[in-house]
């Protein structure tokens, strides 16, 4: 069977992991990387690769994962399924998923292409744990935490306001699904902080939590890529009360978000045209290998 020929769109952290995970999978095969500045100051570990600005330029991809910061997810979805590409990402605006499947799915089956949207670990795989935990206990409730740790989605939008020269954003979780957001800046010179402070906590990604900024000469000395997820859900099982799942893990976060970014561009290849999250997808679908022999090892 042909390998998946997969393009990576955007080369950051994500990018860079994707890469790994996609290169560590039986199953597929790097078609290129698209790049902002192209094949201008190409890592050393792309030079087995074409490296352009546009997808066009690279022969047959079957799927972009992107890796892309989330704001920017829709521009190139829509460009890239319009080619008859399909797309997976791991945009992280819980509020927006809904709408975004929408436009998505509209262009997508207009295509003949299949997006998976919202494929890293949370939304992403913690959804799925989710999905299980309420199916399994239909009334209760669930409490997400998260950290501590980096928040990627966060900390790009930190890097993209006006006078952040480099910037981390850490989760602290306080308990029941409620979280602080510490948020660390390294500012360019001649900017106000408190100026700088207060657009960070106006900012969507952070206006809904207690956030405090706090400025270091260099963010580089406080980075750490480490995160986790504590996910409790306590509820009722038919007629039986007092039911407790909980699932915890401690992650690399861009190293699983690649991971599960390739998971989803698999599981892709496998649907119907149309846009997809990762509670919609059959499990197997994400998994490599005989779809008889992973029955048999897994059920």
């Amino acid at each position: 069977m042909s390998k998946i020929r997969a393009a990576v769109v955007g080369y950051g952290n994500i990018g860079h992991y994707a890469l790994q995970a996609l290169q560590a999978a039986p199953d597929f095969e790097v078609a290129g990387i698209v790049r902002r500045n192209g094949a201008e100051n190409r890592p050393a570990e792309l030079a087995d690769y074409p490296v352009v600005r546009d997808i066009r330029e690279l022969d047959r991809v079957d799927v972009a994962i992107l890796a892309t910061p989330t704001r920017s997810v829709e521009r190139y979805a829509l460009d890239i399924l319009s080619l008859g590409i399909h797309t997976v990402d791991s945009f992280d605006i819980h509020t927006d998923i809904v709408s975004l499947r929408r436009t998505l799915g509209e262009c997508a089956r207009a295509h003949g292409a299949v997006s998976v949207i919202s494929a890293g670990w949370d939304p992403g795989s913690d959804s799925v744990v989710r999905a299980l935990l309420q199916a399994i206990a239909p009334k209760g409730l669930t409490y997400t935490n998260f950290g501590p740790g980096m928040s990627m989605g966060h900390t790009v939008a930190v890097k993209a306001i006006a006078g952040v020269k480099a910037a981390l954003s850490m989760t602290i979780p306080t308990g029941t699904g409620i979280h602080r957001r510490m948020v660390y800046v390294e500012l360019e010179d001649g900017y106000d902080f408190a100026q700088v402070a207060a657009a960070i906590k106006a900012d969507p990604y952070f206006v809904h939590d207690e956030t405090h900024v706090v400025q270091v000469p260099c963010v580089d000395d406080v980075i750490d890529m480490g995160h986790g997820v504590n996910l409790t859900r306590k509820g009722v099982s038919g007629c039986t009360q007092n039911q407790l799942f909980e699932f915890n893990m401690r992650i690399n976060n861009p190293a699983l978000t690649g991971q599960v970014l390739v998971c989803a561009a698999r599981a892709a290849m496998r649907q119907q045209p149309g846009c997809y999250t990762m509670i919609e997808l059959p499990v197997i679908d994400l998994l490599s290998g005989d779809r008889e022999s992973l029955i048999g090892s897994l059920v």
